[in-house]
């Protein structure tokens, strides 16, 4: 097995023993049963649940979207309320199924995908009983968010911590780079606001700034324009500008990404006898205990 892929299963095993701590594994028998299904991807079982009910909620927001299309709803209401009647009553299943398949139901009704769970199905039944909440009908398009639950493949949970851990390491660097960007918005906005003047549609330095932060991202809606010539080389070198400004977060993150990623790959690198990290993955014999090693396979 490749190094990627023990790391993968040991994060799958983490998240599971992480579920497991925080909502419970039921004892009685139907209910393991039914929380091995329903929670467990890594069996048959749950793998078939998943990809089913993938397939649904897919299906879901499939027809969610399509009801916003009039020219389709024209004549066709009754197939997408029976279709949404027949969706609501599927996840409605499902949601009572996963409070039972838990010892703590409340605490995972409460937890983030417990709540999305509630509100992919809450809209239908209060547009049934309260007739003006039918303009919730789009909160159902949260039922999108359910695949980011489902698809519990060890390599989604390991990425999206990663790139959290990236992203708070690379918090004061970003939070300095956003400082100068706004100082240099403000700056070239105040130049601009002196340049154009209020005759041009630069009518306050906010107006500038706002101005300039849609030049600097190449955006450039076009309903504030310069008009003078000396306005329009500032604008210029504000576009030639953020093209190097758009890359600067990227460049933070991805280096403090790369950073993390090579101290990951040395912590999994153990000596089978003494345990020791930081192992180098081109080692013969443990620098510590001297005992032979299995060369480690490259992804």
């Amino acid at each position: 097995m490749t190094t990627i892929g023990l790391a993968s299963a040991s994060s799958a095993e983490a998240a599971q023993s992480a579920f497991a701590s925080r909502y419970g594994r039921p004892d009685e028998p139907w209910r393991l049963r039914l929380h091995t299904i329903i929670f467990e991807s890594h069996t048959p079982a749950g793998r078939r649940f998943d990809l089913a009910l993938i397939l649904v909620i897919l299906a879901s927001v499939l027809v969610v979207i399509l009801d916003s299309v009039e020219s389709l709803t024209a004549g066709h209401n009754a197939l997408f309320d029976v279709l949404e009647w027949t969706f609501t009553i599927v996840f409605t299943i499902e949601y009572m199924a996963r409070l039972a398949s838990v010892r703590h139901p409340l605490r995972y009704a409460r937890s983030f995908f417990g709540l999305v769970d509630l509100l992919a199905i809450l809209p239908t039944y209060l547009a049934f009983f309260v007739p003006p909440a039918a303009a919730l009908f789009n909160v159902r398009l949260l039922r999108l968010l359910r695949i980011f639950r489902i698809l519990k493949l060890s390599e989604y949970v390991s990425e999206f911590g990663f790139l959290g851990e990236a992203l708070v390491a690379s918090r004061r660097k970003i939070t300095v780079f956003i400082g100068f960007v706004l100082i240099l918005v403000a700056i070239l906005g105040s130049i601009m606001y002196v340049v154009e003047g209020p005759e041009n549609g630069f009518t306050s330095i906010p107006v500038a700034m706002y101005w300039g932060i849609s030049t600097m991202t190449t955006v450039g809606f076009g309903d504030i324009t310069p008009k003078t010539d000396l306005g329009r080389f500032i604008a210029s070198c504000m576009m030639l500008l953020g093209w190097g400004i758009l890359a600067v977060p990227t460049g933070i993150v991805t280096a403090e990404m790369t950073l993390r990623g090579v101290r990951r790959s040395e912590s999994t690198f153990k000596c089978p006898a003494c345990q020791t990290e930081n192992r180098d993955a081109d080692a013969r014999f443990c620098k510590h205990c001297g005992r032979p090693l299995q060369p480690i396979e490259k992804a």
